[in-house]
């Protein structure tokens, strides 16, 4: 019985042994196994991370097309309107216009009873005829020695009275009809066939808005920079979500010294009569402008004391912090003067945590926007 208990026990000891050398030999392994790509990115973020790297998002500077533009408020307006008006009194025969319709210019709107006028043309058609039969008479005898200068130029002047008589008659006739005096579309009437109207008083208003106006003002601290031919984009609450495209066409040369303001006048094309003379317009003027603008995210700058702006511009893993001047807003984004240009890498986010010169490790890169065509609005179709 000893025995076998001291075999036992040798080899308990012996089976002891093994499994400490096999732990040590594993574990040797593992410490010299070369890293796959996953370990040596950490390891090398252990290291930023161990030399005080701070964690940062970028996004790169852009050049863009900007426009200095400035802000109005508008009236729209017919291109061409007027109220129809007789300019003698008389009595309505016909309307031959529908209200709300287009017209050519020339086409007959409203007729006047007009039978004393034409009794008139007829008078004159006569005496016109009889003078001319005269005239002929008088000239052959001129001719043949029978009569004296002064008989014919007695013939030839009653000639001439005859005419402008035949043309006088021939006008009253003509302002029994109310005309179109250029094309558009008729508003609704305020009479009827059988009225009795007095010179002067509304008949119709007459429009043309396939061409329409837009009149606002301007402060005159823009004098120097607006004049004819500038574009513009115009926008109404009656039109929701189309923007339309104008020109400026006059500039009133008064200044309003009641408001200091510059009257201006823009002109564009209605295109499906969507706009309405009379409707309110919101205006955005373009003044100039400017190709390849430096423009950054606004989150990207950090203000200072002294009304002064920087940014941390990203430079061989690490930061500089740069002064840097601004000028206009579009959107999110700010355009740039001064500082950085086009191309740098700026620090978006986590400015709270750099110091210039301080080491970075981008964890995020914005990217930059496309550059945008002049004008942000889309034209009406």
């Amino acid at each position: 019985m000893p025995m076998p208990r001291r075999l036992i026990a040798a080899l308990s000891l012996a089976g002891v042994a093994a499994l400490a050398g096999f732990a040590y030999y594993a574990n040797r392994s593992v410490g010299t196994a070369q890293p796959g790509p996953g370990a040596k990115a950490t390891g090398s973020a252990n290291v930023a991370a161990a030399q005080g790297a701070a964690d940062v998002e970028t996004a790169t500077v852009t050049g863009e097309t900007m426009a200095d533009d400035v802000t109005a408020i508008g009236t729209l307006r017919s291109n061409e309107s007027v109220v129809l008006r007789p300019e003698v009194a008389g009595r309505i025969e016909a309307i031959r216009f529908r209200e709300g319709s287009p017209v050519r210019r020339g086409d007959v709107l409203v007729d006047f009873d007009a039978a004393v006028q034409r009794a008139e043309v007829q008078q004159a058609k006569a005496n016109l005829a009889l003078a001319q039969a005269n005239f002929g008479r008088t000239e052959d005898l001129f001719n043949r020695k029978f009569l004296s200068q002064s008989a014919r130029d007695e013939a030839a002047s009653r000639l001439e009275v005859a005419r402008a008589n035949m043309a006088l008659a021939e006008a009253h006739l003509d302002k029994m009809r109310i005309r179109a005096p250029f094309a558009g579309i008729v508003g609704i009437r305020n009479v009827s066939a059988g009225d009795y109207v007095k010179e002067g008083e509304d008949l119709v208003n007459l429009e043309d808005i396939a061409t329409l106006k837009v009149d606002f003002r301007l402060p005159e601290i823009y004098l120097a920079q607006i004049r004819p031919g500038q574009k513009l984009e115009l926008a109404s609450d009656a039109v929701e979500g189309r923007f339309f495209v104008a020109a400026v066409s006059a500039i009133d040369p008064l200044v309003d010294e009641q408001g200091r303001a510059v009257v201006m006048r823009a002109t564009l094309q209605n295109d499906g009569l969507r706009l309405r003379p009379g409707m309110f317009a919101r205006v955005r003027l373009i003044l100039e402008e400017r190709a390849n603008v430096a423009t950054v995210p606004e989150e990207a700058l950090v203000p200072a004391p002294g009304d002064v702006q920087f940014v941390y511009r990203v430079v061989d893993g690490k930061a500089q912090r740069v002064e840097v001047k601004t000028g206009v807003r579009r959107g999110t984004r700010v355009e740039i003067v001064r500082g950085v240009q086009a191309g740098d890498v700026i620090v978006t986010a986590g400015q709270q945590k750099l110091r210039d010169g301080a080491a970075v490790r981008v964890v995020g890169a914005g990217e930059a926007p496309a550059a945008p065509a002049v004008g942000t609005a889309k034209p009406a179709s």
